[in-house]
């Protein structure tokens, strides 16, 4: 092993250690936007699987390319899906009120 590696491996580490302290201190009522927009911001990991497999020479980096694209654009759609659930709690319902139904209430 390298002096790269471990340099990348503390590195890799420190940022799992800041990413879980910044977590816990959010309230439970942020964590939906929060995480929705840092879902959107995966789309990187995308740019990322294109230049693994731009630089691919074997099947395991190929394989390593999907996967990666693969997971990411799952994690891209799923932000915009949950932030498009989250925004659609504050729509007003299109249906008309009880109080100016005249049917009597029965359909």
């Amino acid at each position: 092993m390298n002096e790269e590696l471990y340099a990348n491996l503390a590195i890799f580490v420190l940022s799992l250690l800041v990413g879980f302290e910044v977590m816990s201190k959010i309230p439970a009522t942020l964590q939906t936007p929060m995480m929705s927009g840092a879902n959107a911001i995966h789309g990187v990991v995308v740019v990322g699987a294109f230049v693994i497999a731009a630089e691919a020479d074997n099947m395991y980096f190929y394989i390593l390319a999907f996967l990666a694209a693969f997971f990411a654009a799952v994690n891209v759609a799923g932000g915009y899906t949950v932030t498009d659930r989250m925004l659609g709690m504050f729509d007003r319902p299109t249906g008309g009120s009880k109080k100016d139904d005249k049917s009597g209430g029965e359909k």
